[in-house]
């Protein structure tokens, strides 16, 4: 397939004009004209692009790419080095990252919710980025539900706030979402889930009374690529291998 007809193919589906993000999303390096085989990963960090190299991809499909508005635009330190590799393997590099997020069945929202279990009820905020669902039966307590995300995320949540409290409607947002918090509280939520935490999360956790769940950033938001390279495969009849690099944080 031609690197234009997959973006093409991809940017109808994710519809990354809708957002105002922090990164392009698309195309970001371009390499081959012509893509059989592609590499999925949450981040295209040095590891990733090494990886793609060692299975002869001829494309990195990912949820945060580079280009970031918050960083240096000199192409020095760690980025040569990307970029200097990238552009010696002659691999295109395509990512999208708020679209990524919200789309309302491949998205890291719509991840959590399928392996969480939770019935979704609606979304709220900027650009339609959180989430609220609730979970099916009767009320558990926080710590249990920690223990849940705990099994589904593959790592030990931090929880914050009061343990023991009953809860049954959740709030979500996949990532460094934990400065919705108060938007959060403000939906109704008995307990919200992001994927990072701040030294004010813990003071709002505690004086609102919701719990607060720190899953991992990474853990939150492998879903989405995911799921996006199971589209890939099976809409455009290309090879993709998911290579999860693992990040604790």
């Amino acid at each position: 397939m031609q690197t234009r007809t997959l973006v093409d193919k991809l940017d109808a589906l994710l519809e990354p004009e809708r957002f105002h993000d922090y990164a392009p999303n698309g195309l970001q390096v371009e390499g081959r004209p012509e893509i059989t085989r592609v590499v999925t990963g949450v981040t295209a960090s040095l590891a990733l692009i090494e990886a793609a190299a060692r299975l002869k991809a001829d494309a990195i499909l990912v949820h945060h790419g580079w280009f970031w508005k918050s960083e240096s635009r000199c192409i020095t330190g760690y980025r040569r080095l990307r970029a200097k590799r990238m552009l010696e393997l002659d691999m295109n590099l395509i990512a999208y990252h708020l679209p990524l997020d919200a789309h309302p069945e491949l998205g890291n929202n719509a991840g959590i919710a399928r392996c969480l279990g939770l019935d979704v009820l609606g979304r709220w905020g900027e650009m339609m980025l959180g989430w609220t669902g609730e979970i099916p039966g009767d009320p558990i307590t926080a710590e249990a539900f920690a223990e849940r995300c705990g099994a589904a995320f593959r790592r030990k949540p931090f929880l914050v706030g009061p343990s023991e409290k009953k809860v049954k409607r959740i709030c979500w947002c996949s990532g460094a979402a934990q400065g919705m918090m108060e938007e959060a509280v403000g939906q109704g939520a008995d307990l919200y889930l992001s994927g990072e935490i701040s030294e004010p999360t813990v003071h709002l956790a505690e004086e609102y009374g919701v719990p607060y769940l720190a899953c991992g950033h990474h853990a939150t938001e492998r879903f989405g690529i995911e799921a996006l390279g199971r589209w890939v495969a099976e809409n455009c009849g290309l090879e993709v291998t998911f290579v999860d690099i693992d990040n604790p944080v």
